[in-house]
């Protein structure tokens, strides 16, 4: 989430006239994902099969669902901007380290967790550590901002789309809404996972077969790219710099905080929680967990690569005037919609929808599953029956659908600016790092009670607001002043208020 906010700005480019081919190709990749919601959806008559996919989804899958997922549209047009930019290197790749070991830290320490019963939800945790106030609390702040991030999100890949292929910005986002929330509904887990495979390899092929175009039209092709880019620097990777408030990447930014970022997105947030959920076995997930810090890894490199390459290219066959001095996050979707040939270009738009699909059906999926197992379910005083709780989910993943819309369109029709929408992307990502701190309260002491430790997540996200309001620390160290002022405020709550020691999660 925090990333985003660090990638996303606009991307205004002239505006071309798509191909019959390459519209016929985008077509035909909407209609297979609904297609594939309707044909995995067929048989489902249970919530376990529609939120966690019956328990049954191979590790490969979920490793794929789970990188698909948190790539979105602005990443992937973004990322080759930061090595494109005149000092531009490779040293944001150094974050990936800390993903990496995060998730490593995942497995070990919070995925055990989750598979000591048959849970729905990540916040179940809390409720069996805590009581039920801190269950419906967390669960609650992610349905609020999980889906007006996820919203502001859809609303900034509409602009990227709207402003390089020409449609408006209405029909992006009801027409990307709608096809995501048609096989989210219909398919659910089971969907939303397979279409995430797909997704990955086409975005993964969109991207790679761009740089395969890039080292064709260069007279020295690869070699060309390779002695541009070490002669530029541009293939710099490690910064040892030790300061905490320089406005680039370093290696302990990048190991540090990146592995606070990566382990509360990855271990507290119920949209990746519900991925391991599903799994076949405790093993199964951490595997697929492990390998997902990899495989960003890689595709990250992919992704830098690329904006090395386009540095290259653009210094052989110069920019327009016009978009010289515009920003360097223009110029990958400039490339796309200019320079590739016909087929190619239907491919990689349907990447860039791939993108922003992945991430807005896991949102709708997951945030039905807190509302109806975290809210709902236990509100009512009178047991539902399976069916009814089914027919609700899937009422409730379309209602998350059309709430996201609205919101997307209200932010168009209110003018909202990306530098606004940014700044609330910023504030609903302040919650990450301190619900990690929360979860280490869970997990690590026995003493804190429920009160002691609500009220240090609370003290944990005031803290970090006046921190990144007040001091130029650099973005990665968030997560990390988050979870640690969390986790010592309700320590030292608990010393001052509890008497005797809570319930652990052993018992």
């Amino acid at each position: 989430m925090l990333l985003w906010t660090q990638l996303a700005r606009p991307f205004p480019i002239r505006n071309i006239a798509i191909h019959p081919i390459d519209s016929g190709i985008v077509v035909l990749y909407l209609l297979s994902a609904v297609g594939l919601g309707l044909w995995v959806g067929r048989g489902q008559q249970s919530t376990v099969e529609y939120f966690l996919g019956g328990r049954s989804l191979p590790w490969w899958a979920l490793l794929l669902s789970i990188v698909a997922t948190e790539t979105s549209t602005v990443t992937f047009l973004s990322l080759p901007g930061v090595v494109f930019a005149a000092n531009g290197d490779m040293t944001f790749l150094q974050i990936t380290l800390g993903y990496v070991v995060g998730r490593v830290l995942v497995v070990y320490l919070l995925l055990p967790l989750f598979f000591r019963g048959e849970f729905f939800t990540s916040y179940q945790v809390l409720e069996t550590r805590f009581g039920v106030t801190s269950r419906r609390a967390t669960s609650l702040l992610f349905l609020v901002t999980r889906n007006v991030g996820d919203a502001l999100r859809l609303f900034l890949s509409a602009l990227a789309l709207q402003e390089a292929i020409g449609l408006s910005l209405t029909t992006c986002v009801v027409g990307l809404g709608i096809i995501t929330i048609a096989y989210t509904y219909f398919g659910g887990m089971k969907s939303v996972v397979w279409n995430d495979c797909i997704q990955f390899v086409i975005y993964m092929l969109g991207a790679l077969v761009a740089l395969a175009v890039i080292v064709n039209r260069l007279p020295g092709g690869m070699e060309q790219i390779l002695q541009f880019g070490s002669e530029a620097g541009k293939f710099q990777v490690f910064d040892f710099d030790t300061s905490l408030t320089t406005s680039s990447m370093t290696f302990w930014a990048g190991l540090v905080g990146g592995l606070f970022l990566t382990a509360a997105t990855h271990g507290t947030d119920q949209m990746m929680v519900q991925r391991y959920l599903s799994a076949t076995s405790q093993r199964s997930a951490g595997l697929a967990i492990v390998l997902s810090g990899v495989l960003v890894m890689a595709q990250f490199a992919i992704f830098l690569f690329i904006g090395a390459a386009l540095a290259c290219f653009y210094s052989e066959f110069p920019l327009p005037e016009h978009l010289a001095d515009k920003g360097n996050d223009r110029v990958f979707a400039y490339f796309i919609v200019n320079s590739l040939p016909v087929g190619v270009v239907g491919l990689t738009i349907a990447a860039v929808l791939a993108a922003t699909m992945s991430t807005l059906s896991s949102s709708l999926n997951s945030s039905a599953t807190a509302l109806i197992n975290d809210i709902y379910l236990p509100l009512r005083k009178r047991e539902l029956s399976e069916a009814k709780q089914f027919q609700f989910s899937r009422i409730a993943t379309a209602g998350f659908g059309v709430l996201q819309i609205a919101i997307a369109l209200l932010s168009n029709q209110f003018g909202a600016s990306t530098s606004i929408v940014n700044k609330v992307l910023a504030v609903a990502g302040f919650a990450l790092g301190p619900m990690l701190g929360l979860y280490f309260v869970a997990v690590l002491t026995q003493r804190v009670s429920q009160f002691s430790a609500l009220w240090g997540f609370a003290a944990g996200v005031a803290v970090l607001t006046v921190v990144t309001n007040t001091t130029a620390l650099y973005w990665p160290w968030y997560a990390a002043v988050g979870a640690l002022s969390t986790f010592a405020i309700a320590c030292l709550m608990s010393l001052v208020i509890d008497v005797e020691p809570n319930q652990s999660l052993e018992d």
